[in-house]
């Protein structure tokens, strides 16, 4: 699946380990940087979707996006990656489509991103069909390209929060599910934001600290995706292959 994730805020809080460790599946195990945890609000608007093999999806080829995540390990083999708590979208189908083919927990909300001069926005959801309401509103800008977010460099916050090559996610037997991703490295900016409303993380029982988010922003970004596997069975084959070699 290839699609361009486009006018993103990364709001990002430093959280305690167990916390987000409560609420991940079993041989997951929050990545930790700074001695912390993280949580990230990411809203965004994606176009360019296309499922290889398949015709376009009508109604879900350009919509805007709004996620929570967080930064886990796999207790197992260490692999590194993100797992989302919650993804909302502008678009019914694509919520069906994600729910179906990647087995990612999707929301359908009415969502809007409006452009309020050169990388700024104004950026609404409100999620659908739950019994519960769920917001988020803020307004958000980029400051510019710098040298210093040029190319997030490994051992840096920005390339822990954003340098991630795969997901995880869990199917409707509560089995783990893995996903690889590949992205050349964010262009990131440093960013603004007020964020007036967020109702992402209370809803999952997550308190966020009463402390302003590390901010970045970035322009846009070319996505590929792969069909999420079972990881037991990608342990089984990368064992059987390393067997074979030998």
């Amino acid at each position: 699946m290839t699609q361009r994730w486009n006018d993103l805020l990364f709001a990002h809080w430093p959280m305690r380990a167990a916390e987000i460790e409560a609420l991940l599946p079993d041989r997951l195990e929050a990545d930790i940087f700074q001695g912390s945890a993280w949580i990230g609000v990411v809203p965004f608007w994606m176009d360019k979707i296309k499922l290889r093999g398949l015709p376009p999806i009508p109604g879900a080829n350009k919509f805007p996006e709004l996620n929570l995540r967080t930064y886990v390990r796999d207790t197992r083999t260490g692999t590194p990656g993100v797992y989302f708590f919650s993804l909302d979208a502008g678009s019914l189908m694509a919520v069906i489509a994600a729910r179906s083919l990647f087995h990612l927990p999707y929301y359908w909300a009415q969502m809007s991103i409006k452009p309020r001069g050169d990388r700024e926005f104004s950026y609404y959801s409100r999620r659908l069909l739950t019994g519960k309401s769920v917001r988020f509103a803020a307004r958000y800008r980029g400051l510019g390209p710098t040298h210093k977010l040029a190319q997030s460099k490994p051992g840096t916050i920005e390339y822990f929060l954003t340098e991630r090559y795969c997901l995880f996610t869990r199917d409707a037997l509560g089995r783990l599910l893995r996903a690889d991703i590949h992205h050349q490295p964010w262009p990131l900016e440093e960013a603004e934001a007020e964020i007036s409303q967020n109702d992402l993380a209370a809803h999952i029982g997550l308190h966020l600290p009463d402390t302003a988010p590390l901010l970045h922003y970035s322009r846009h970004l070319a996505v590929y995706i792969w069909p999420a596997e079972l990881v037991q069975a990608k342990v089984l084959a990368a064992a059987a292959a390393v067997a074979a070699a030998r």
